[in-house]
């Protein structure tokens, strides 16, 4: 994968569970990683002492962040919702010549912040609610 332009990372949300995405405000900032809990099964048996996985297990999950300036309060008031309703509609992460991660998350957390001389801002992070899909562009 080449360099890319970081405006590229877009996270998208499916807002009426149509299969329709549409990006997510303003964002100027994206992050997203997996991350995958190990099981350790190391005993007295383990060779050497080394510590054991137990391969497949643990649980898997993914977040999402992002920073910016909503692009109006309808798109303020959406994410608002969706966090004090607790619920997990379909997003997409768009990873230029990467691919495309889609599935359920949760906004985990919304803050606002702002100076007297500046726009209001953002930050948000996403949590995964269930599986996710990779499909590679």
């Amino acid at each position: 994968m080449v360099a890319q332009a970081g405006k590229d990372l877009l996270i998208k949300i499916d807002r009426t569970g149509d299969g329709v995405f549409e990006t997510l405000a303003g964002l100027r900032a994206t992050r997203l990683s997996f991350n995958a809990e190990t099981v350790d099964v190391t005993s007295l048996n383990s060779e050497g002492g080394w510590r054991e996985l137990l391969s497949g297990a643990g649980v898997k999950s993914a977040s999402v962040s992002g920073s910016g300036v909503f692009k109006d309060t309808a798109e303020d008031a959406r994410a608002r919702q969706i966090f004090f309703d607790g619920q997990t509609p379909d997003f997409q992460v768009i990873i230029p010549d990467f691919g495309v991660v889609q599935g359920a998350f949760q906004i985990s957390s919304i803050e606002y912040a702002g100076t007297y001389d500046g726009e209001a801002t953002y930050e948000l992070s996403l949590a995964s609610a269930g599986a996710i899909e990779f499909t590679a562009l």
